[in-house]
């Protein structure tokens, strides 16, 4: 289906306003589908973002601005995000010993079983919108993905 045919839009569209439309058409549709995935475990995809980060410290805790750093959302509060996520005990929150204004936060064994039951259906989620290319075509698109947001 064309993005016109999805809008339901009858004006001609330039390509330059379609791929944007296309961009955020396509970016819903797999963000509620994959809203759907993690509901049951009641997780936003920001509180899941939090906890892939931290998984992929091994370990190590990580500082409330590289948690920000890392988010795919720039301006994800990550702060209520943490607060969140240890009320669910997914997370612990300490304070530095080496510099008191920092706040370090580790994932414990609770947010690491969530995700390692989470990592198969996410895989099935990813592969469910990449089985529509082929190998190639996938390859392509994330170089143009990636070229397009590129600001000059």
């Amino acid at each position: 289906m064309t993005i016109e045919e999805v809008i339901k839009s009858t004006v001609k569209m330039d390509n330059a306003k379609k791929v944007i439309l296309n961009i955020m058409y396509t970016q819903n549709v797999i963000q509620d589908h994959f809203n759907e995935l993690i509901k049951p475990y009641d997780l936003s995809g920001e509180q899941y973002n939090v906890l892939r980060i931290l998984r992929g410290q091994k370990g190590k805790p990580a500082n409330m601005c590289v948690i920000q750093e890392r988010m795919l959302a720039k301006t994800s509060n990550t702060t209520r995000l943490v607060d969140k996520l240890l009320l669910k005990d997914f997370v612990t929150r300490n304070v530095c010993p080496d510099n008191r204004r920092k706040i370090e936060v580790s994932i414990t064994e609770k947010g690491l079983d969530v995700l390692k039951e989470l990592d198969p259906k996410v895989d099935e989620h990813e592969q469910t919108f990449a089985n529509n290319l082929q190998p190639e075509e996938l390859v392509f698109l994330n170089q143009l993905l990636e070229k397009y947001r590129t600001n000059k």
